[in-house]
C-alpha cells in the first residue's frame, strides 16, 4: 500500500500515513500536495494525484520529543536486517554484553545477528567468541521513530525532508 509523508506547516516530518488518508487531507483542504508519485485517483467528479509528500496548512504543535521504543522490529530496521558480526541476513537479536553478565536490554547493547553468529557467541562477549561488531550499536537519532514503521526504504521524494534524521 502506498504511503505519504506528512509534513508540518514548517516542513518538519510529523508522520507517515496511508496514501488514502493523505488524499482525504488534500480534498478537505487541510494539506497541500508537495510531491506526487505520478498516479491519480479518480472519481466521477474529480481526479486527485496520489501524494507521496503533503504539507499541513496549519502548524501542529508536537508536545513531546518522540523516542523509538526498543523492539525486535526497530533493531532489525536500524541494523538493516543484517548480522552485525558477519553481514549475513539476521534472524535473531543478540546482547553484546550478555544479560547473564550484567548487560542491559538497551539500544547500545542489542544488535541483529544471524543464527550462526548468535549460537557461536552464546553467553560470551564478542571478543571471547572471536567476533567483531561491524558497527557500534546506538539509539536511533531524531527521526528514527518515523523510519522504523516503514516496510521498505523511504521513497526518494522524502530524502530532502529526512536528511538530518534517520
Amino acid at each position: 500500500m502506498a504511503q505519504a509523508l506528512v509534513l508540518n506547516a514548517t516542513y518538519e516530518p510529523l508522520s507517515v500515513v496511508p496514501a488514502r488518508r493523505a488524499v482525504v487531507l488534500l480534498v478537505r483542504a487541510k494539506a497541500e500536495l508537495v510531491h506526487s508519485d505520478g498516479r491519480r485517483w479518480a472519481s466521477a467528479r474529480a481526479s486527485v494525484p496520489v501524494p507521496s509528500v503533503i504539507r499541513l496548512l496549519h502548524y501542529v504543535k508536537v508536545p513531546y520529543e518522540r523516542r523509538v521504543p526498543l523492539s525486535r522490529r526497530a533493531v532489525f530496521a536500524r541494523d538493516r536486517h543484517s548480522c552485525q558480526y558477519c553481514s549475513a541476513p539476521a534472524e535473531n537479536l543478540d546482547h553484546v554484553v550478555p544479560r547473564c553478565r550484567g548487560g542491559e536490554h538497551t539500544w547500545e547493547n542489542v544488535v541483529a545477528a544471524c543464527r550462526s553468529c548468535n549460537g557461536r557467541k552464546g553467553d560470551r562477549t564478542a571478543q571471547e567468541a572471536g567476533l567483531t561488531l561491524t558497527s557500534t550499536p546506538h539509539a536511533p537519532r531524531r527521526l528514527g521513530w518515523l523510519l522504523i514503521g516503514l516496510a521498505a526504504p523511504p521513497p526518494p521524494s522524502w530524502e530532502a525532508y529526512l536528511a538530518d534524521g534517520g
